[in-house]
């Protein structure tokens, strides 16, 4: 159970047969859970009031301490693998990370380490009939990689030394996730702006000798449309269900996605400019992996009466179903699913914008086909923090703009996910300023192009995307109509100074460590509230923060105040601080009057231009 006033959650156990909660075990401040002993037991960490997972407790009753960590550099997480046979413990800090291996039947049995390395990875460990399976980013040999990659071992000689590659390295072709069931595993797998998803039969063939090409597993593919930004693996609790659920989310869609039987590299090319035809909302969809057979869950129907009324007879339905190479598909492949894409009312363009220093920014743009114009208004998003893929998903709140004539773009900035780890490491520490001259680049070339009209650029940015908006703003406050910032990350000097506060520990690998002097400059030059031009127009902003979040709000107070004060006064482009004691996630209510206020603003101050 959450408590949102403590930012903790608190551990309880309800006997399903009458319905009450037992006595036992009751636990604040837990971080994390992993059943054991078949479901008899609950292992489970707590953390310090720090926030600090630190301790690791057993319990089928009584607790019993299993682990105590004294050092507050190091940090304590658990899993219990798929198949709960095990449950493995990952212990890190700023200077190493390791692996543990417990055996669930007997928990408070020895710890055997399976895997060391260095700081700052990604590592999660799965079991599946006698081999383990790692998937890691860590450095090999001592070099550091780019992606993910997957490795196994046998469970009965586990061992840092132990591990094998099981796929060769693929040139441009990113693992970027991958999941177990009894009989599969399923890989996401990115090629440039391309993803896919494939399946591989399990256990892996014992003739064949790993490494090996992926090719040589011989994977099926999950049906897809063509081009997706995002997909999530679900829940997929059950390890022996050969069904596994995944979220597909697409700002773009040709008519019809296609079934893909076997993997086809994509040859990429450094166009300027990719048009297609669609935007499509978020697809829950179910993939049965024994027979290739695929069911849409749920999906938002966008193509209600409202919308026929708006734009004429709906598309989708009587449209043909077309392969990707253009071929018919029979209702027998297709089964009864249809994805609900909104292709006849909105399109979407991929451009690659060269930024300052040359490197190609992913750019993309999506509109109304009935506005499109030359010198509409447009929305900028970013975010280039923490390797996270910036979100594209299709988001209701957005047609209000876009039925407007707004293009909608997206920019890929340095410091975000998608493209690598050293996509990631380009935009961070000293490297942020390559997000900054990225967001501008494409405001620049969306400007020069003529795709949205001058003085009508409107920003967006929540959280580090904030910093990454108003840093943009403080470097060209002309290119700007308007911005909105969510929660954002403003006084950065002040904030990374003071470890006690939430965020910042984990804050410092992302925004650099300020006590290092090369590193203080660095973040002096981009901190937004650090930044401000005096005497200087700005944009129209609208600042959201909250007193509920782990975000401190008198970043955004302070901000605002000095905007206010050093730049140029102009009633036609106020800065509003806009301050809320709610928890507006938590209300669907409130997060849809949030969504109308920023956009009721961007509208105004756009229009008033």
């Amino acid at each position: 159970m959450y408590d949102k006033d403590k930012d903790s959650f608190t551990l309880m156990v309800r006997d399903l047969v009458t319905g009450t909660l037992c006595d036992k075990p009751r636990a604040d401040r837990v971080s994390n859970i992993s059943w054991a002993m078949d479901g008899k037991a609950l292992v489970y960490i707590v953390t310090n009031e720090d926030r600090r997972p630190y301790s690791i407790i057993g319990s089928n009753k009584d607790d019993i301490l299993i682990l105590e960590e004294p050092d507050e550099n190091i940090y304590l997480n658990i899993r219990h693998t798929k198949d709960f046979r095990f449950i493995t413990l990952n212990v890190f800090s700023d200077t190493h990370s390791k692996v543990y291996l417990i055996r669930a039947s007997d928990p408070l049995s020895r710890m055997t380490l399976v895997w060391e390395g260095e700081s700052q990875v990604h590592c999660i460990v799965e079991h599946h009939h006698g081999r383990l399976y790692l998937f890691t980013d860590a450095a090999r040999e001592g070099v550091c990689v780019n992606s993910h990659y997957l490795m196994q071992c046998d469970v009965e000689s586990p061992g840092p030394k132990s591990w094998k590659n099981v796929f060769l390295e693929e040139p441009g072709i990113i693992l970027e996730d991958v999941d177990f069931c009894n009989t599969h595993m399923v890989l996401i797998l990115r090629q440039g702006r391309k993803l896919t998803l494939c399946s591989v039969n399990l256990p892996l063939p014992e003739n064949i000798q790993v490494p090996a090409h992926l090719s040589d597993f011989h994977p099926l593919d999950l049906p897809l449309p063509d081009h997706v930004c995002q997909i999530l693996s679900g829940p997929n609790y059950d390890y022996y269900s050969s069904t596994m659920r995944f979220t597909i989310s697409s700002p773009v869609l040709k008519t019809f996605c296609s079934i893909v039987l076997k993997l086809q590299p994509t040859i990429k090319l450094l166009l300027q400019y990719h048009s297609t035809s669609g935007k499509m909302p978020d697809a829950v969809v179910d993939y049965n992996l024994l027979n290739g057979k695929w069911q849409i869950v749920q999906q938002q129907n966008m193509l209600h009466e409202r919308t026929k009324v708006l734009y004429g007879n709906a598309f989708a339905s009587s449209a043909g179903k077309l392969s990707s190479d253009g071929a018919d598909l029979s209702s027998e492949d297709l089964g009864d699913c249809d994805w609900n894409e909104l292709s006849e009312y909105y399109a979407c363009e991929y451009y690659d914008v060269p930024s300052k220093d040359g490197v190609l920014v992913p750019l993309t743009l999506v509109y109304s086909r009935k506005h499109k114009q030359e010198g509409n208004p447009g929305l900028l998003h970013g975010h280039g923090a923490y390797g996270e893929i910036l979100d594209k998903r299709w988001r209701s709140e957005l047609k209000s703009l876009l039925d407007r004539g707004w293009v909608i773009a997206y920019a890929d900035v340095r410091g975000g996910g998608g493209y690598g780890k050293e996509w990631h490491r380009d935009g961070a520490r000293t490297k942020k300023m390559n997000s900054i001259y990225d967001f501008v680049s494409c405001g620049e070339f969306l400007l020069e192009k003529g795709i949205i009209q001058e003085n009508k650029l409107a920003g967006w940015g929540y959280s580090a995307g904030g910093l990454l908006v108003a840093s943009a703003i403080n470097t060209r406050p002309d290119l700007f109509r308007a911005a909105v910032l969510k929660v954002p990350f403003l006084d950065v000097c002040n904030t990374l100074l003071h470890p006690i506060l939430p965020l910042t520990a984990i804050d410092y690998e992302e925004f650099g460590f300020p006590v290092d002097h090369e590193e203080f400059l660095s973040i002096k030059k981009y901190s937004p509230y650090d930044n401000i031009q005096k005497d200087v127009p700005y944009p129209a902003v609208f600042v959201t923060s909250s007193f509920n979040t782990r975000f401190g709000v008198w970043e955004a107070a302070k901000w605002v105040a000095k905007v206010r004060e050093l730049t140029q006064y102009d009633p036609e482009r106020p800065v509003i601080l806009n301050l809320t004691t709610d928890v507006v996630e938590e209300s669907k209510y409130l997060e849809t009057k949030e969504l109308a206020t920023e956009t009721a603003f961007l509208i105004k101050m756009v229009n008033n231009t």
